[in-house]
């Protein structure tokens, strides 16, 4: 054939007996002709196989009569020039070669990737690892998920290999997606699995920082040098507060626990440390600060909801040792002037020796698609509880340090306490309502006393049992927490053209009342503060004198009342709850339950009406929780100003320091809440007429009227 014939040239090297062409030298190369059937056999084979490994060439070659070098050179060699094969083959080799030398750079260059991976995540691993201490210091025990990620990588030990990563491990959880069951799990939750590591890390980390903030004072904190401030500090005195710069030095950034803080331009920073002695023992704290419902119902006066999100480790049996929570708060406190907070965080309970606790603190954002409307984030924070011997009592010292975004500008009224003496919510006001209501708890828990009970045989004989006096304070516990909790106002309407009072305004919401503890119907909330040119206990003591009481409490129809009953809730006799009757007694037989609560740092005064039986069954011990009951009343504070300015007086400077303005009188911040029920079950909230709202606009202007007039002050005060 000629295709076969026009191959038939000279392709090979050497004689036809295979002799070496260079066994002599100077002689003229030699070379060998394939014959029609080895080109025949060669051109099939190549069409089928264009890439023959070593052994397929030597068993070619051992059935047609050729070396391997022959065989191969047949690929390359035989189209030298013009011929189809040869070219084809030429053609198919550099293809090959170039695919080739692609494939290997796509392959390098994922190696030398992985490698930096590989480098990044063991220099990772090396400060989880250091977290991991942490945790067997804080928690008692190593984070298994650190452990299993060391484990996975080769070469994490001595740090030589630079082995590929399973893909497992390169690719995170995403690698085995879970099922959509799970998934709806995780996003009720809240957390994954990896988000549960960091979180352990983040706390431990938290932790840390704590205790340093405890333990060290100067220069870390720095004391305020106006004496004139007043504080409950059991310690030097002054408020202490911490130095920014020297903070910095000791703590520096850290990315895994401020990646989630925000950085806005309005952004402030508070910062406090306070020590206070409370009346009950370091492992009964612990219990109510791990328990969110216990919470809220210890300090209802700042915390107004609370709940936790997931239980990340329920620590040591017996002691809560490396107990974590992801929990949620709600704060409010004073006014519905004042900011309410809402806070994500982790809490983490460490017993760092016997009889002493440590409750750390850090906001944490549950995912990072989660809209939160909070303006307030937890820099480490927490309180160190301490035993004291012999008498039941802790020591606690709590550390507050947050950022606050105040792009919703406080109310001019309590621009002082919230953001300049930080009264509102740093840890003084925590340690005075820890000791305050810790107290309460342990007055009404005693043993009952008839002589610190007077007056029940006007109305069906002294209380005799225990269960009585309980009812009764639980009542009075649950007017507290019912009014604290009103003061955030949900659910509040603006009716801009209702009057002012003092330049604060009226605050308006209205509700549905669905809880068994309130009435059904829609309840309207109304709330207005202003500041009083007197001492706050000068204040609180009018409002507690049962004499002065129809000069200002326009719903006893101008008449005189007088305590029946009165049970001590604390060592300060003003701390109690009354019960309270007209000297006329009206048709309708209502009485009224009021509570007085005062501590270093302010004073409430709550009162709702109870009918004659309702308040015998509580006498009689009987359980009147869902008994439905709608308190008002009265808050007092002091106005955080060290020379009693007005803040209706605009100074020359926009500057906190009034050290150069004019000295005045001590000034109070009072606030007036009403609640009143003004529909039934069946109506809407969009169908309260204006008659209603102007209902409560006259009773609280009228009330704040003859508060002012009563005292003394002024219109224009």
């Amino acid at each position: 054939m000629e295709f076969g014939k026009e191959l038939g040239h000279i392709v090979g090297t050497g004689n036809e007996h295979g002799e070496d062409s260079n066994s002599r030298s100077g002689q003229k190369k030699t070379y060998h002709r394939h014959t029609n059937y080895q080109i025949t056999q060669l051109e099939r084979f190549f069409t089928e196989c264009p890439h023959p490994d070593e052994n397929q060439r030597r068993q070619l070659g051992l059935e047609l009569g050729l070396d391997p070098k022959q065989v191969k050179t047949g690929m390359y060699g035989i189209g030298g020039g013009n011929y189809p094969l040869g070219g084809l083959w030429a053609e198919v080799g550099d293809k090959q070669a170039q695919h080739e030398r692609a494939d290997n750079n796509v392959l390098r260059a994922e190696n030398e990737s992985i490698q930096c991976e590989n480098i990044a995540i063991r220099e990772a691993l090396s400060n989880h690892e250091k977290v991991s201490n942490l945790l067997a210091k804080y928690m008692g025990k190593p984070l298994p998920e650190i452990e299993k990620l060391v484990s996975t990588i080769p070469g994490s030990t001595d740090g030589s290999s630079f082995d590929l990563l399973p893909s497992a491990v390169r690719s995170g959880p995403s690698s085995s997606t879970p099922n959509m069951e799970q998934e709806k799990m995780n996003q009720i939750k809240g957390i994954t699995e990896m988000e549960r590591g960091v979180m352990v890390e983040t706390a431990a980390l938290a932790m840390d920082e704590l205790i340093k903030l405890l333990r060290i004072d100067e220069p870390l904190w720095t004391t305020a040098s106006s004496s004139s401030v007043p504080t409950t500090d059991h310690g030097d005195g002054g408020r202490r507060t911490l130095h920014r710069d020297n903070y910095y030095k000791i703590f520096p950034q850290r990315d895994n626990i401020n990646h989630h803080l925000p950085n806005p331009s309005s952004a402030r920073f508070e910062s406090s440390k306070h020590s206070g002695i409370v009346a009950m023992n370091a492992a009964q704290l612990v219990d109510i600060f791990l328990d969110s419902n216990k919470f809220v119902d210890l300090l209802p006066t700042i915390i107004t909801k609370a709940k936790t999100i997931e239980e990340i480790e329920k620590g040591d049996l017996g002691n809560r040792h490396g107990a974590l929570l992801l929990m949620y708060a709600q704060m409010h406190v004073l006014s519905p002037h004042v900011p309410q907070r809402e806070i994500s965080f982790l809490r983490l309970c460490q017993q760092i020796e016997v009889g002493i606790w440590v409750i750390a603190d850090v906001s944490y954002k549950i995912s990072k698609n989660n809209s939160s409307s909070s303006r307030c984030w937890k820099l480490p924070s927490g309180c160190i509880i301490e035993d004291m011997p012999n008498n039941g009592s802790s020591k606690v010292t709590w550390v507050e340090h947050v950022l606050v975004d105040d792009s919703v500008q406080t109310h001019r009224l309590y621009r002082d306490v919230v953001c300049i003496n930080n009264t509102a919510y740093g840890a003084e006001r925590w340690i005075v309502s820890l000791e305050r209501m810790i107290e309460r708890r342990t007055y009404c828990s005693k043993v009952i006393d008839h002589s610190n009970i007077s007056g029940f045989h006007e109305f069906g004989g002294v209380i005799s049992l225990a269960e009585g006096k309980k009812s009764i304070t639980k009542l009075g516990h649950r007017m507290l927490k019912s009014f604290s909790g009103m003061l955030g106002m949900s659910g509040k309407m603006d009716f801009p053209h209702l009057s002012e009072v003092n330049n604060s305004g009226i605050r308006v919401s209205v509700r549905k009342g669905t809880a068994p503890s309130q009435p059904f119907g829609m309840i309207v909330s109304a709330a207005t503060s202003l500041w009083l040119p007197l001492p706050p206990l000068t204040l609180f003591d009018f409002f507690t004198q049962h004499k002065s009481r129809l000069q200002w409490d326009v719903l006893s129809n101008g008449k005189q009342i007088h305590e029946i009953a009165h049970i001590p809730t604390g060592a300060n006799p003003k701390n109690c709850i009354s019960i309270l009757r007209p000297f006329l007694p009206s048709d309708n037989n209502i009485l009224m339950v009021q509570e007085s609560y005062v501590d270093a740092l302010g004073s409430f005064v709550i009162y709702a009406p109870i009918d004659v039986p309702t308040l015998n069954l509580a006498i009689s011990g009987e359980n009147i929780s869902n008994v439905p009951i709608l308190p008002s009343g009265i808050i007092i504070c002091g106005d955080g100003r060290t020379h009693g300015i007005d803040p209706n007086v605009e100074l020359a400077s926009d500057s906190p320091n009034t050290t150069n303005a004019s000295p005045s009188v001590v000034g109070s911040l009072l606030t007036v809440a009403f609640q009143i029920l003004v529909s039934n079950p069946s109506s809407s909230k969009h169908h309260i007429n204006m008659d209603s709202v102007a209902t409560v606009n006259t009773l609280i202007s009228s009330t704040v009227q003859k508060i002012k007039s009563a005292l003394g002050c002024s219109t224009e005060q």
